[in-house]
């Protein structure tokens, strides 16, 4: 049998670069290795969001529609809505009941939503009972399928061995093996960073969306920074501290292209602004496919509605194995 992977993304609305680079071709490419459990994680985004909530539902597809176009295949990988799956709420109760405060603390991620809450007007200390239960659902999410691994980033290692503490804990407490402890499986991913040099984000706008228009994508890029020292066309260029396109073309070209692209930069053949007119036709051609598929799923939402139902039931046929077997440790009546 397969190992099980399980992994999730909160519905912010249409994905970007960053996501396509950093999760999604990953996932890609696990799904013909693994069996895949791939969730909107929507409850995720009520701990921080729970007061615009108006287009949950439009976000919820817009990320499942870019999955498909990316290549996520429902024939090899389950999508579905983590609040269709209710069992892993009941699963982050029992959790909840044997996790020390003093370890949900310690998350990172936690540490870092409560740090961007602060910082907005009005929410000087408060942290809602949501947001401090956030490490524990995602733990739940996880062990809902009793994973065996978890593709994170190097950043997400932490979260991973928390789970594997309560997972511990919870088999310990229980005088049971029965809880995997998920491995974390490293992405070995291309980093993309934001137009302006910056962590690529929506609420930033210095992101280049998967769905984003040919016409739009270029006229983004030849706004991406450069090389800062260089002034006139004809200027030797400094491929190395050009801060987003050369790094850009890392990513999208071929080992020609970079090399021709680096040679040109320091001999002063190439201005800033036709580089990154080539560099959006480049990154046109690598998207082309995706944006299609992702074309013919907004010209059929019927059928990302059925993927996400029948995903989701099949979620939680698998989930209510696990559950059972849970009540029954925990000795529930």
């Amino acid at each position: 049998m397969k190992k099980k992977i399980m992994s999730g993304m909160r519905p912010t609305g249409k994905l970007h670069l960053g996501h396509y680079l950093g999760v999604i071709d990953n996932w890609v490419k696990l799904q013909d290795e693994y069996d895949c459990y791939f969730s909107v994680a929507d409850w995720h985004a009520l701990t921080t969001k729970y007061d615009k909530t108006e287009t949950m539902k439009e976000d919820v597809l817009n990320v499942v529609m870019d999955w498909l176009a990316c290549g996520i295949d429902p024939e090899k990988s389950t999508i579905y809505v983590q609040s269709l799956v209710p069992e892993t709420a009941e699963l982050h109760i029992y959790l909840s009941m044997i996790t020390p405060q003093n370890w949900v603390e310690r998350d990172p991620t936690l540490k870092d939503m409560a740090k961007i809450l602060k910082s907005k007007e009005g929410m000087a200390s408060q942290i809602n009972y949501g947001l401090m239960g956030y490490p524990v659902l995602m733990t739940a999410d996880i062990l809902t399928f009793n994973a065996d691994c978890v593709p994170v980033g190097i950043d997400q290692v932490a979260h991973v061995e928390l789970t594997r503490d309560i997972a511990r804990r919870f088999n310990n407490v229980y005088n049971t093996d029965f809880f995997v402890e998920p491995q974390p499986k490293l992405n070995n991913c291309s980093l993309i960073c934001g137009l302006d040099g910056n962590k690529m984000g929506k609420s930033f706008n210095n992101d280049i969306k998967i769905s984003d228009t040919a016409e739009i994508t270029a006229k983004k890029v030849m706004s991406a920074i450069t090389d800062r020292s260089r002034m006139r066309k004809d200027d030797p260029g400094h491929p190395d501290e050009c801060e987003v396109a050369f790094k850009y073309w890392k990513i999208f070209g071929n080992n020609s292209e970079i090399e021709t692209v680096k040679c040109e930069c320091e001999k002063g053949l190439r201005g800033c602004a036709d580089c990154k007119r080539q560099l959006g036709a480049k990154i046109n051609e690598r998207l082309a496919t995706i944006r299609e598929k992702r074309a013919y799923y907004e010209n059929n939402p019927h059928e990302v509605e059925r993927i996400i139902k029948e995903g989701s039931e099949k979620a939680r046929v698998e989930a209510q194995k696990v559950l059972a077997e849970v009540r029954k440790l925990v000795k529930m009546y």
